[in-house]
């Protein structure tokens, strides 16, 4: 396949922005960018578009697109009762399918190719087989992070002292991800501490350590784990290190920042989440100021929309925000280090490889990666005309302009329309929305007073 005459951003600092460039795909791998290549291949025409790697969501519940919006108003403290506490423990296995099988179609037709599965809707050992058998069909590049069950909030969450079932894990482990070079691999998602007793938090990093899968946890967010001081936990336990990802942080201790810097952990952050719903601003610059690359995800669209575009643009307007609102207070010039739309590719794409283990992989145009790459049609309105290619992906680019999305060399979504069974998905997640909430119905109905 060669991808030719697009506006080429290909994110990789070496081969840098092309005006006009082509890119050459063999059997799922990018061989070259150059501003112009021949070859006997399937021709894509680029003319009037901007072509990028594919976005990065670096923590997703996927599991909840059965249940879109319906918690629009909630803070992170009404989510555990509004969904945990009440959706989740009514969650088949077939509800989970659908809800993955619409949610990843929904990722591929925003142009996000790599999703981060934070799966801890795992009820039943039919609840995961299900969720990855929907991430299969759907041809997405995903991390299934293997979550708790959630059948009940007193249980799950608050020092709970019921542990993630390691014989469930290391059988999804045996039976869907025994190779970590496939389109899907698999991470553990645990809750860690304040959430967890010691013990459990102990035996689940131990778990995903003895079976080499990467860690990945919610931390330093809201009233609530705001106030744990997880990662002082943490190191205390002696338990930090560069196999876990660290979402949303956003109450941080200096301490706790130098602490993952110092073990080489990563950062994903899902800024509309937590300036929406409470957990705190999102802290781009500081992860940036202690050397870390931050990424980008959506978390739950129970809430929020589910593209990357409106992460982008919620991160880069609310921490200037912050951050011109402190220097106006103390008087002082704005610092030098400012986000730029650059950096907030960035973390939409090489950032969001990177935290996903996956940079040697995807998340730039770079020869020698697998072939994930989505066309924007800049010929659109809402783009044209382009000044700046950049300004336009972050700053002007929706969902309406992902033309063609393209996971390891196969084509998802061609001329803006995805290629698969979309009726199929929207009517099974329907059917999943209509029974989960008769079932909540019908539970206040012989709810006793």
């Amino acid at each position: 396949m060669l991808i030719k005459g697009g506006q080429v951003l290909s994110m990789d600092r070496e081969i840098g922005d092309l005006p006009k460039g082509d890119i050459l795909i063999e059997d799922g791998q990018i061989t070259a960018v150059q501003p112009e290549i021949s070859a006997d291949a399937e021709i894509v025409d680029a003319t009037g578009m901007i072509v990028i790697p594919g976005f990065v969501d670096s923590h997703r519940h996927t599991w909840e697109a059965a249940i879109r919006n319906c918690a629009p108003n909630a803070t992170l403290d009404d989510y555990f009762v509004e969904v945990l506490d009440t959706f989740a423990p009514l969650y088949r296995a077939e509800d989970v399918y659908a809800s993955n099988l619409a949610g990843s179609l929904e990722c591929l037709n925003a142009g996000i190719t790599t999703l981060v599965d934070w799966s801890h809707i795992n009820n039943t050992p039919e609840h995961p087989d299900a969720g990855i058998r929907a991430l299969q069909e759907t041809g997405i590049r995903a991390q299934y992070a293997y979550g708790s069950a959630n059948t009940s909030l007193a249980d799950y969450w608050f020092d709970s002292k019921i542990a993630i079932p390691g014989d469930d894990v290391r059988r999804v482990r045996e039976t869907y991800f025994s190779s970590d070079s496939g389109l899907l691999t698999m991470a553990l998602a645990t809750r860690g501490t304040g959430f967890c007793v010691e013990d459990v938090v102990r035996s689940e990093w131990t778990l995903a350590r003895d079976l080499g899968i990467p860690i990945t946890v919610h931390v330093g967010m809201g009233r609530l784990a705001g106030r744990f001081g997880m990662i002082k936990q943490l190191h205390e336990l002696g338990l930090l290190g560069p196999d876990t990802t660290y979402i949303h942080c956003c109450y941080f201790s200096d301490e706790e920042w130098q602490l993952v810097a110092d073990s080489g952990g990563t950062i994903s952050l899902a800024p509309q989440v937590e300036v929406q719903m409470g957990h705190g601003w999102p802290p781009v610059m500081k992860a940036i100021g202690y050397g870390l690359r931050p990424s980008l995800s959506i978390d739950v669209v129970t809430t929020v929309p589910g593209d990357m575009f409106t992460q982008m643009r919620s991160a880069f307007g609310t921490e200037r925000a912050r951050v011109n609102a402190e220097c106006w207070q103390a008087n002082v010039d704005i610092p030098e280090n400012m986000l730029t739309a650059r950096d907030m590719l960035e973390l939409a794409t090489v950032n969001g490889a990177h935290v996903a283990g996956l940079e040697d992989v995807t998340g730039s145009l770079t020869p020698g990666k697998r072939a994930d790459v989505v066309l924007l049609d800049a010929t659109a309105l809402n783009m044209a005309p382009i000044h700046d290619p950049v300004a336009a992906v972050v700053l002007s680019a929706d969902v309406s302009n992902v033309d063609t999305v393209i996971v390891d060399g196969v084509v998802r979504k061609r001329g803006g329309k995805l290629l698969a069974d979309v009726a199929a998905a929207r009517t099974a997640v329907q059917a999943s929305r209509d029974y989960l909430v008769d079932q909540v119905a019908q539970r206040k109905t012989t709810a006793p007073v």
